[in-house]
């Protein structure tokens, strides 16, 4: 799938699921629970034992049905492995250069993360796709609407602190996507075998950020 093509794919989506497994095995199996659910969008974090294998196993299981990426690149070798693993994008908690510059050059969609007016800057200026805001949880939607008064034309995705509750508020604050962690995936319910719950609470998310993205048009 092209760059472009999986930058249209996000923005119609609306959701990343943001997935730090406790096991490889677990990781497919809240993955399951997710697409079941109707989340077709998955961030699987390098923070998830084995990540890259995981990304490869899913990408045979599921193909194109979901978009797949792999999050939490902290090293800019990470951004080619992650690519032959099989992630079609990329994300990142930090806007360091070298790391940012070997993400844009992969070819893949990829989000810098950032959380200053200056950091976003940065990470637009070093060719990231999307800024992802983080922590989300310390500004809230207040603070996107803040950074979009300077920054009207730089697209943005807030993870932390995203739950179904505020899924509304983000998109009237301007984002192009919102990613979700534990809010909707908590590692804990997968530990506890509990993936009818993970179900529920996906198709939930699916169907709030569905009408808030149609409320913000």
């Amino acid at each position: 799938m092209e760059k472009q093509a999986v930058m249209e794919k996000i923005r119609n989506l609306g959701m990343l699921a943001v997935i730090r497994g406790p096991s490889p095995e677990l990781t497919i199996k809240m993955v399951n629970a997710l697409v079941a659910g109707g989340v077709m969008g998955i961030e699987i974090t390098y923070s998830t034992p084995n990540a890259e294998q995981v990304v490869t196993e899913l990408d045979q299981i599921f193909g194109e049905k979901i978009l797949l990426g792999i999050g939490t690149l902290t090293d800019p070798d990470q951004a080619k492995s992650a690519k032959a693993a099989g992630a079609k994008f990329l994300v990142s908690p930090v806007c360091e250069p070298g790391l940012v510059k070997a993400m844009v050059a992969s070819g893949l969609a990829n989000m810098a993360g950032a959380l200053t007016p200056t950091e976003v800057l940065q990470a637009y200026k070093l060719g990231t796709d999307v800024v992802k805001i983080f922590p989300g949880t310390l500004g809230g939607p207040a603070y996107i609407k803040a950074l979009k008064g300077p920054f009207p034309y730089i697209s943005m995705m807030p993870t932390g602190g995203v739950s179904a509750a505020n899924v509304a508020e983000w998109f009237a604050a301007g984002v192009v996507a919102v990613g979700a962690g534990s809010e909707l995936c908590p590692p804990q319910l997968a530990k506890e075998g509990k993936f009818d719950e993970i179900t529920r609470r996906a198709s939930d998310f699916v169907k709030v950020v569905a009408a808030a993205r149609l409320a913000a048009k």
